[in-house]
């Protein structure tokens, strides 16, 4: 099997963190194929325009002509430091999401908390004086605020868990999470001061997410249907029949199959008022929500 082969078997079975960070990793490859492509081609003054197509405008006018920019910018890198920090703290963070909150859930976070830090950054920056000499011309890239949405949503739904530090042991990941965000976020703020308000808005979005989803309210619900429909988009067209043979084939087996459901459904119940929401397992609290829906 060649290289390729390899690579696009690894991403069509990985998870989706997997995912996430082999589409990091690709775009920023092809970002450098460009760079050099330049270079050679004695056209290095094009680059800033190249990029200009992919992140985020603060502009709003030009924001407005490039709508796919408030995704595509959250898997922008230009610098090699950029993306290995970024992709380190959503390996590790991601780790931990996957464990207590499930794979689904992971990419919904990312996304949302991408474009809750690259929407609050354009409206910062449209809204404050201060930004007036440069609104006109300023952009916005990288996952940091992604990544931050993860990170934070991992602490504060399990904040007790630990990582372990190097010459350090044991931390809770509380305690790394700050440290990361006022480090990253509030620190010297007159300093890319455009990436910094996507980290809060990042921050935001992954503590608002967790902290409702340990009281049982899922809040990228809604966001994880409409992904679900433009996913479907691109499957075989006979993927789009299977509801056509959800349901049982007679009625006996359809109460059947009801009774099984109600089942399993009393036994998650169950298992909340034991020891209630936190108990459940990632499974578990998806089983609940599809049941949930379908009510």
């Amino acid at each position: 099997m060649s290289i390729m082969s390899e690579i696009k078997e690894s991403f069509r079975n990985g998870n989706a963190l997997h995912k996430l960070i082999y589409l990091n990793i690709g775009l920023f490859l092809a970002v450098q194929i460009v760079r050099i492509i330049l270079f050679l081609s004695n056209s290095y003054e094009r680059f800033d325009g190249f990029l200009n197509y992919l992140a985020i405008p603060s502009n709003l006018e030009v924001l407005a002509r490039r709508p796919w920019t408030v995704f595509t910018y959250m898997f922008l890198h230009v610098d090699f430091l950029h993306i290995l920090f970024n992709l380190l703290w959503l390996y590790w963070f991601g780790m931990v999401f996957i464990q207590e909150m499930g794979l689904k859930k992971l990419l919904s976070t990312y996304l949302l908390g991408g474009l809750v830090g690259g929407l609050l950054y354009v409206a910062f920056y449209n809204l404050f004086p201060v930004f007036e000499p440069v609104v006109e011309t300023s952009i916005a890239l990288g996952a940091s605020a992604s990544v931050m949405a993860v990170v934070i949503a991992a602490a504060t739904y399990r904040p007790d868990r630990r990582m372990h530090l190097v010459l350090i042991g044991p931390v809770r990941i509380i305690y790394i999470a700050l440290v990361m965000f006022i480090l990253t976020s509030m620190v010297d703020f007159s300093v890319n001061t455009g990436g910094k308000i996507a980290h809060i808005g990042g921050a935001l979005t992954g503590f608002i997410f967790a902290y409702y989803y340990r009281k049982g309210q899922d809040l990228t619900r809604g966001f994880d249907r409409m992904m679900d429909g433009i996913a479907s988009w691109f499957k075989p067209g006979k993927q789009h029949m299977k509801v056509t043979y959800k349901r049982a084939a007679d009625d006996h087996a359809y109460k059947k199959e009801k009774v099984e459901e109600q089942l399993e459904i009393d036994k998650i119940l169950d298992k909340i008022s034991k020891g209630g929401y936190d108990s459940l397992t990632a499974k578990e609290k998806e089983t609940l929500f599809k049941m949930s829906d379908r009510k």
